[in-house]
C-alpha cells in the first residue's frame, strides 16, 4: 500500500506551529487541512486526553460561532495527541488563518464556566474534561504562534 502524505513527513523535525497538511479538491471545491501542532512530536509528552477533549469542545464551539463558521468543515484532535486538525473550505495558506488560530487560543485561555457539550446527552464521554490543562497547552501553543511566529506554508501532499 502507498504511504499517505502525512506519514512521509519527518516528525522528528516538526515543531509546534500552524502547517498546511493537505489540500483536497473535488470539482471547484477545495478543502485545506491545517495541522495545528501544539507539541513537538516524539520530543515532548503528548497532551493528556481530558485536556485535548476540552480543546476540541471549546475550539469547535468557537470556530462554529466565528465569522468563519460557514468555512469550517471540522476541528478535532490528532490521534497522536500532539495537536488538532482544522479543515476549512477554500484554497488557503497558513497566514490566511493565523489570526483565527490566535483568536481560538484567546477564547480557550479566557474561557470560564461549563464546557459546551459536556453533558451526557451531548457527548459520549462528557465527564473527561480538563479546562486548566487545556488552558496550559493552548497558552504554550499561542506563545509559539505569536512570539516565534511558528507557522509555515509547507504543503505535505
Amino acid at each position: 500500500m502507498k504511504r499517505i502524505a502525512s506519514f512521509t513527513v519527518d516528525h522528528l523535525n516538526l515543531l509546534p506551529g500552524l502547517y498546511i497538511s493537505r489540500k483536497d479538491k473535488r470539482g471547484d471545491t477545495v478543502i485545506t487541512t491545517f495541522d495545528m501542532r501544539m507539541t513537538a512530536p516524539n520530543r515532548e509528552p503528548v497532551m493528556d486526553i481530558p485536556a485535548l477533549h476540552t480543546i476540541e469542545h471549546l475550539g469547535a464551539t468557537f470556530l462554529r460561532n466565528s465569522e468563519y463558521k460557514d468555512d469550517i468543515v471540522y476541528f478535532g484532535p490528532m490521534g497522536c495527541r500532539t495537536g488538532c486538525y482544522l479543515l476549512m473550505f477554500g484554497d488557503l495558506r497558513s497566514e490566511d488563518v493565523y489570526d483565527l488560530a490566535v483568536e481560538l487560543c484567546d477564547f480557550i485561555i479566557s474561557f470560564e464556566g461549563d464546557i459546551p457539550g459536556a453533558a451526557p446527552e451531548q457527548c459520549g464521554n462528557y465527564s473527561e474534561q480538563n479546562l486548566n490543562m487545556a488552558k496550559y497547552y493552548i497558552s504554550k501553543y499561542k506563545k509559539e504562534l505569536t512570539e516565534n511566529k511558528s507557522f509555515t506554508y509547507i504543503y505535505l501532499q
